[in-house]
């Protein structure tokens, strides 16, 4: 592993840097309190292809890897601007339809992802399911060539601004609906028949929803399965495992930021004569964010190569504790942040307060971290299973 990043990383991530700085913190609290989205940035983002830089060039993308993508979301959340579709569409359904979907999945879909044309959703997780994705019961039934999809979904994000969702579900033909999991895995238009959506009500303040879903019997044509009914897990955490990474980067943007917003403050603002920033009691506790951010963000690198180099197990491992470190980090990060500013740190200019909800999201989602915990336990550690 290389710890300095060539010249066309280094050059990505200060055009994403500059486009960030021309939207940033602002831009985003506009569109939170109008109920809109960050389509102008989105669109931008696409256009300079850095929405598709992980996808493969013939189809559109920058030929590039989870490394660089993971790069574009940090420097957009580091500039109060994170795009927390990029987590979902492409780097987990677009990273899942260009490894295992045929030739013209990929042409149908990938080139509008890259360019930010089309938004995928991915629906996992389910009411009576949570961790256990082992128990989802949304089944897949065949009906001729077609497919009849029926189940719940909860906690999908921006369903009302994707054109399709990429579902989770079992077949239907399976012994048993319970036990060890064979996904099968459909690209399903929302505006599909037989489904629809429901927002659930947050006290997050983003500009992507999360929704409930409702599928009851929607009809897909068999063109609609990516990759082999028969292909067990593999192909669902071929868009887990950077979901885990690009859910890492996203913490370590937030994180930057509110350690910038803290930094600035504890030097300009003067008390008893001298910068906050040079009383130990505050300057310690930002050295220490400033230390463990590093740190997750070395372990996400890792785990971004790691992927990028096909070494999946090694990957997983990784990229499950740079979920942890990052989203750890994050929370302490605008925590202190706050505690510097003090009563300002709830002021709306800084966008502080608003953070604290959602740094916290970064513990519970996308995987929580007490299962983490359970996966170095168990695979890494080698203790016995705990659940």
């Amino acid at each position: 592993m290389n710890f300095t990043e060539t010249e066309e990383q280094q050059a990505l991530r200060k055009a994403v840097a500059d486009l960030g700085s021309r939207y940033g913190f602002e831009y985003t609290r506009s569109k939170v309190k109008s109920g809109e989205h960050t389509d102008e940035l989105w669109h931008e983002a696409g256009k300079l292809g850095f929405l598709g830089v992980n996808l493969p060039e013939e189809h559109g993308g920058g030929g590039g890897g989870m490394y660089e993508l993971a790069l574009v979301l940090e420097e957009l959340s580091a500039a109060g601007c994170s795009q927390l579709m990029m987590v979902v569409s492409p780097a987990i359904c677009g990273t899942v339809i260009g490894r295992y979907g045929t030739d013209e999945q990929k042409q149908r879909w990938l080139p509008g992802i890259a360019d930010g044309s089309i938004v995928m959703a991915f629906g996992i997780t389910e009411p009576d399911a949570g961790s256990n994705s082992h128990n989802i019961t949304t089944t897949a039934r065949r009906d001729g060539t077609d497919w009849l999809l029926t189940g719940r979904k909860i906690y999908v994000s921006g369903v009302d601004r994707a054109d399709a969702v990429l579902i989770v579900g079992r077949a239907a033909d399976e012994h048993s609906r319970q036990g060890r999991l064979k996904p099968v895995l459909f690209a399903m238009p929302t505006d599909s028949p037989g489904f629809e959506f429901r927002p659930i009500e947050m006290d997050i303040a983003t500009t992507d929803k999360q929704f409930l879903l409702f599928l009851d019997d929607v009809r897909l044509p068999a063109d609609a399965l990516i990759g082999q009914e028969d292909a067990a897990i593999a192909q669902l955490f071929a868009g887990l495992n950077p979901e885990r990474i690009m859910a890492a980067a996203l913490s370590i943007g937030i994180g930057r930021y509110a350690l910038d917003k803290a930094v600035a403050y504890a030097k300009e603002r003067v008390v008893w004569g001298a910068p906050i920033g040079s009383h130990q009691g505050l300057a310690h506790p930002l050295a220490q964010v400033k230390i463990e951010l590093e740190q997750a963000k070395l372990m996400m690198q890792k785990a971004a190569t790691l992927y990028d180099l096909g070494d999946d197990m090694r990957a997983g491992e990784a990229a499950n504790m740079a979920k942890y470190a990052a989203a750890e980090t994050a929370v302490r990060s605008v925590d202190q942040a706050v505690q510097t500013l003090g009563g300002t740190g709830f002021a709306s200019e800084y966008g502080l307060g608003a953070l604290l909800a959602v740094a916290r999201v970064g513990r519970v989602a996308p995987v929580s971290r007490e299962m983490i915990l359970n996966f170095v336990a168990q695979f890494s550690l080698g203790l016995p299973k705990s659940y």
